[in-house]
């Protein structure tokens, strides 16, 4: 096999690289082209640090942790997104009591740094959000440089621009609103956002499940993902709703798209004793039906929703080192609420596709969690 890197000494080395290790990760797929302004994830990890089944554990950081920033306490982070227009990444804080809503800038997962001044999110009218009037849980960015940013309080997925006010807001479904407006239930609504590597679809999941998919046996582990794509005379339109289900217990705390098709659903769990939980499952929404008409999830046929592939037990990864501020069964682990998924690719035939899984944990301003980035390399199906 031939492999022959293009560019920087760097990725001629992770070229070679990757071939050492093309036979034990058993995976290959077309090459790919990264963005221009993409992160670079870093070498594979040694597969001592696997988390088990496709992933491995790189790096952690709390360099965010209680971070002050011109006299602002950073905290709250629920998501993650790669600006290209700042060469940076930005997270937005959920809600913080009467705080306005901000996005925060920061570099390097593994030393992670606040960079500049946080930007804050206002109404059409100039208003700035607060943590009373939204719960931005979702960022992801447009071509165009704009935010996409989802809400929990409503819910609502609006579009800001790059000064921060508020240009768009994308269609929501009455049943999504929270009860007794709607289905849902308050603070379990559009948690997961994502916009695809081609710019054309944003994806919102919900956190939680709609009372109407609730099973008559009390099986709540239904959600829904809503698909909306640019129409050039109207805007940002609906087209569909696709099926999803956890694992008993889970909620959808984060999704991100990948290749043509690809999501990657961060789904977690919190128990008193045990701490936090988090598994990674890949899906592939082309071909998953429109389940716009469904009426409830739980009483349809099982094709309607659609089917995952474990990528990765965070939980059962290796510890790095880290220290828990509260119980945790892995003192890796914490809130982890925002992700984003970076594509490496090389011109090696046959050689391994790598992408890097960035996570941030959520400390919710509480002085017994910690706001941590975690680094992971993943085989994405």
């Amino acid at each position: 096999m031939s492999c022959r890197a293009r560019g920087r000494p760097s990725l001629a080395a992770l070229a070679a690289l990757a071939c050492g290790v093309a036979v034990s990760f058993g995976v290959s797929g077309p090459v790919v082209a990264t963005p221009p302004g993409t992160p670079h994830p870093p070498f594979p990890a040694p597969m001592s640090r696997a988390c088990p089944p496709s992933a491995d554990a790189v790096a952690f950081s709390d360099g965010l942790d209680k971070a002050v920033v011109h006299g602002v306490t950073v905290g709250g982070l629920s998501d993650i997104a790669w600006d290209p227009g700042t060469g940076r990444y930005a997270s937005t804080v959920d809600n913080h009591a009467d705080d306005p809503s901000r996005i925060w800038f920061w570099a390097e997962p593994e030393h992670a740094r606040v960079v500049g001044r946080p930007l804050v999110l206002r109404a059409p009218d100039g208003t700035p959000y607060t943590g009373e009037t939204a719960d931005n849980e979702g960022l992801a960015t447009l071509p165009s440089g704009r935010y996409v940013v989802s809400s929990e309080t409503e819910p609502s997925v609006r579009i800001f621009g790059r000064h921060g006010l508020q240009r768009a807001e994308l269609p929501v479904p009455a049943r999504f609103r929270v009860a007794p407006a709607g289905e849902a239930t308050a603070n379990a609504t559009l948690e997961g956002l994502t916009v695809t590597p081609d710019g054309r679809h944003v994806v919102a999941s919900m956190e939680g499940t709609l009372s109407g998919d609730v099973g008559t046996d009390r099986n709540a582990t239904y959600r829904r993902f809503l698909i909306y794509h640019h129409d050039a005379g109207t805007g940002w339109v609906l087209g569909r709703q696709v099926g999803y289900q956890v694992q008993p217990g889970n909620r959808i705390a984060e999704i991100q798209a990948y290749g043509r098709d690809g999501l990657l659903v961060l789904e977690a769990a919190f128990d008193g004793t045990a701490g936090n939980a988090v598994e990674l499952y890949a899906v592939h929404t082309t071909g998953a039906p429109d389940v716009s008409g469904v009426d409830d999830l739980a009483s349809a046929p099982g094709r309607d929703v659609m089917a995952k592939t474990l990528v990765a037990d965070v939980t059962a990864c290796p510890t790095l080192g880290a220290t828990a501020k509260e119980p945790q069964a892995n003192p890796l682990m914490d809130n982890y609420e925002g992700m984003t998924v970076a594509p490496w690719s090389w011109r090696c035939p046959g050689c391994p596709r790598v992408w890097q899984v960035t996570l941030v944990s959520d400390d919710n301003f509480s002085a017994t969690q910690t706001t941590r980035v975690l680094t992971l390399t993943a085989q994405l199906p």
